[in-house]
């Protein structure tokens, strides 16, 4: 085993009387891995969260439970602490978590203000009706309902009886989320506290007094010894003279320490920025929606915003004594060992690296980093709003199940096509015991992914080591790769495979619009035959920047891509495609005949900041539009309004994909097991493509 890299990481803690084994720490993020009705604990909760402890972290807090009430949201996926008969259910989970010598809080949040998607039945309440929107938040046009001091003190004691009932159950302590944009924070930020009363912003001892309270509460019923956790906004960034200061960070934090708090989760808040102010890089997406002269030296910029709490943590460290300190970000290994050993922080959150590979911990102790599922912050995790969840990389993740058994009987397996699909069903199938054996026509692995890279970028998105990853357990399972080699019937039939998986991938489909012909129309297999020659000398890195420079139309060198630009798709390629011209200087115009069509399969989030970026920069979008037919000139439509536009353009690029059953049809009946799977089945996105082949491979 290999630890001494990470010395501090794996040595032992505590929050206060409650030890754990090292300082990983799974933070609380909403999975929706819970159940709706009565029985809320079931077994997608337990296997993720089973996975997580015995994959070697030292604590887990779990998502905050449903503290919003009336709890009347149909089919609400978050467990139930509001009454005791829920008590039995979720000490199974508890449980479960000790097996693994593992440490177990849970959080507590209320959504406060919150609305939007987040806005069902359940009141918005917040310590002032304050009217608030921005552009990148979850804030609604109306204002929450402004808590009186009756209903305040009815949430003390509900907030403290779940407590007790979470502590029932076998939660080793408690963590109180005060920070981000939640109920709490809306009473400690004097940019939310309009009040003028006891509980209003005129000193920090009002201000506190609602969470004071809740927290004085939890320890009188639970006691003293039982840990709680405070997570704090140390830094309100955006909300102008009202917002945090540091100064009042460290006032705030110095409170917590005088009523007994164990811990603190050190975080700042981005004012404006819900899921920015904890997803980091995506306010880095497409670019910084910051500018530059307002960044300030109270956070961490660098990183793409992986350190952007740690100034913060840091800064309430030096002045507590008592409080476990910890903080969180897009962290490595590395980077948390870094931090601890520079004493910033005592402890060190992980979410997104642990959904895309619960056994981080245990592969990193054991110096097996090749080994380990890459997160590349994609933000698919957090697409889903009450609903399960998914991950890009993690096929398990959202399932029952994370262990791949061995197959009863070794089988010849054939596997035709090496992007994700085809990798991801080799590899399982391999790990299951049987003789695998993958085909692919190009000249290397990993089918549209070093495409996407190259149109994406590799900063904030490292497609890359997705195909690194797989490479490297394909080899490591000896699986037998043969490159630049077309598959046909024959060439399967004489192989007697017991199983063959089709994953070819997906072919460029276009729309019937008369002139598709036209000399300004660069249809997407000449662009993608194009680049995929390219990516076979060059990486999608040097791609990538290479196309700021020059961009080619095609194979004739004198030809580009002109200044004038219309995408045919607004789906997730044409939006992709989009923004790629857009950053190099291109007039574009993105038309999609499809009105539910725009933006389909992009993240919600990225979706919302492309959009918004988009008008920032003149990119023109038509959905719902009819294609009556191209010329020289450019592209006519008629728009969802009925208006005939002709839309110039000196290039034409029609974006889209259908499926490819062609060799999958001629094979039916002739094999033992046949199945088609990923893009050449159902043209899809990345989690759909390693999800089927998981699922695919292990009913082999």
């Amino acid at each position: 085993m290999t630890t001494n890299k990470y010395e501090k990481l794996f040595s032992p803690y505590h929050i206060g009387k409650v030890q754990l084994k090292n300082r990983f720490v799974k933070t609380a993020a909403q999975t929706y891995f819970f159940e709706s009705g009565e029985r809320r604990v079931g077994d997608i909760a337990k296997a993720f969260y089973g996975a997580v402890a015995k994959g070697g972290v030292g604590l887990i807090i779990t998502e905050t439970p449903a503290m919003e009430w009336p709890l009347l949201e149909d089919g609400d996926r978050r467990f139930r602490v509001d009454n005791d008969k829920y008590i039995p259910q979720i000490k199974e989970l508890t449980d479960l978590v000790h097996k693994h010598d593992c440490k177990v809080f849970t959080q507590f949040y209320h959504r406060g203000p919150w609305g939007k998607e987040y806005q069902f039945i359940a009141q918005r309440i917040a310590a002032s009706a304050v009217h608030f929107v921005s552009e990148y938040d979850v804030h609604p046009d109306d204002p929450p309902h402004a808590l009186t001091i009756e209903e305040i003190e009815w949430w003390v004691d509900h907030f403290a009886s779940c407590a007790v009932r979470v502590q029932k159950a076998g939660y080793d302590g408690l963590e109180i989320n005060a920070g981000a944009d939640h109920l709490f924070h809306s009473f400690i930020s004097r940019f939310w506290n309009r009040r003028d009363d006891e509980y209003g912003p005129q000193t920090m001892e009002n201000r506190m007094r609602f969470v004071v309270n809740v927290i004085k509460e939890i320890k009188k019923r639970c006691g003293e010894d039982w840990p709680v956790q405070v997570l704090m906004n140390a830094y309100e960034f955006g909300a102008g003279e009202l917002g945090i200061t540091k100064e009042e960070g460290i006032e705030i934090a110095k409170v917590y320490e005088s009523i007994g708090v164990d811990s603190l989760q050190v975080r700042n808040h981005l004012h404006g920025h819900h899921q920015g102010s904890y997803l980091h890089n995506l306010l880095w997406y497409p670019e910084l929606c910051i500018p530059k002269d307002q960044l300030c030296e109270e956070m961490d910029w660098s990183k793409y915003g992986d350190l952007i709490n740690v100034p913060s943590a840091a800064r309430v460290k030096k002045v507590v004594t008592k409080p476990t300190i910890m903080t969180t970000g897009g962290f490595t290994a590395d980077y948390a060992e870094m931090v601890l050993q520079k004493g910033y922080a005592d402890i060190i959150g992980f979410n997104r690296r642990l959904f895309a590979d619960p056994n981080y911990p245990n592969r990193i102790r054991e110096g097996r980093p090749e080994d380990i599922q890459p997160c590349t912050h994609c933000n698919n995790c957090a697409k889903l709003y009450n609903q399960v969840r998914q991950c890009r990389i993690n096929a398990a993740f959202g399932l029952t199940r994370y262990e791949i058994d061995k197959a009863d009987k070794k089988k010849k397996v054939i596997v035709v096509g090496g992007g994700p699909a085809g990798m991801q069903a080799a590899r399982v199938a391999a790990e299951r015991g049987h003789d695998v054996t993958l085909y692919e026509a190009g000249y290397y692995l990993g089918g549209n992914m070093p495409m996407s890279a190259t149109i994406k970028g590799t900063t904030l998105e490292d497609i890359p080591s997705i195909i690194k990853f797989f490479k490297t357990q394909l080899k490591k399972l000896k699986v037998k790769v043969h490159l630049v080699k077309e598959v046909t019937p024959d060439t399967i039939l004489k192989e007697k495979p017991d199983a063959v998986v089709i994953a070819v991938g997906a072919v460029p489909g276009y729309p019937d619009v008369p002139g598709l012909d036209s000399p300004n129309v660069i249809k997407s297999a000449t662009l993608y035959n194009l680049v995929r020659f390219v990516l076979i000398f060059f990486s999608p890195k040097f791609s990538h920047w290479f196309t700021k420079i020059r961009l080619p139309g095609g194979w004739n060198p004198f030809k580009t891509i002109g200044k004038r630009v219309v995408i045919i798709g607004g789906a997730i390629h044409g939006c992709q495609l989009g923004e790629f011209m857009a950053k190099r200087g291109r007039q574009v115009t993105i038309v999609e005949p499809d009105e539910n069509n725009v933006g389909r399969l992009l993240a919600p989030e990225y979706k919302n900041r492309l959009f918004i970026w988009f008008r920032k920069k003149g990119v023109v979008m038509y959905s719902g539009a009819k294609l009556v037919g191209i010329n020289k000139e450019g592209l006519k439509i008629i728009t969802k309004e009925g208006q005939e536009k002709m839309l110039p353009a000196d290039s034409i690029l029609p974006v889209g994909f259908v499926s490819n059953t062609e060799l999958y049809e001629k094979l039916k009946g002739k094999v033992p097991e046949l199945y088609n799977i990923g893009d050449c089945d159902n043209p899809a996105i990345l989690p759909d493509a390693t999800g089927a082949g998981w699922k695919i491979a292990n009913q082999i």
